[in-house]
């Protein structure tokens, strides 16, 4: 029972800090709502389906998490949001240790999700309907 409660705590959190992150700046989305839906699915299958259902960004979560991965549009403009953001974070601190730590991040994040989030194929029949 107070494992649930931390997981609940820690989901809701997550899902704060990814709606956070929708509008700033170097504050990942994905990752937090990944996390949240991760301790909903141990904690509270009615905030779990909450977050599958949801109409912005359930099918992402969905497909994810069906092992289906992340479409190659997804990615690119993840990668593309990421980094602009990053390079106007290392503008603004102005600090070597930061900016280094900031690309040494990016770069990390760049590697895992090119190289092993799977990217989803779409299916002739869903890319030229009849």
């Amino acid at each position: 029972m107070q494992m649930k409660i931390i997981l609940n705590t820690i989901g809701i959190l997550a899902v704060v800090l990814g709606v956070f992150g929708i509008f700033l700046p170097l504050l990942p989305t994905t990752p937090f709502l990944l996390l949240a839906s991760a301790c909903f699915a141990r904690a509270s299958p009615r905030l779990h389906h909450y977050l599958q259902t949801n109409k912005y960004f359930g099918k992402y979560l969905r497909d994810y998490e069906n092992g289906r991965g992340i479409p190659l549009r997804g990615k690119i403009w993840a990668l593309v949001f990421m980094w602009t953001s990053m390079c106007y974070s290392i503008w603004r601190a102005n600090v070597l240790w930061v900016g280094i730590l900031i690309v040494l991040i990016g770069t990390c994040v760049t590697i895992y999700l090119t190289r092993f989030v799977p990217t989803m194929r779409i299916e002739k029949s869903r890319a030229f309907p009849d």
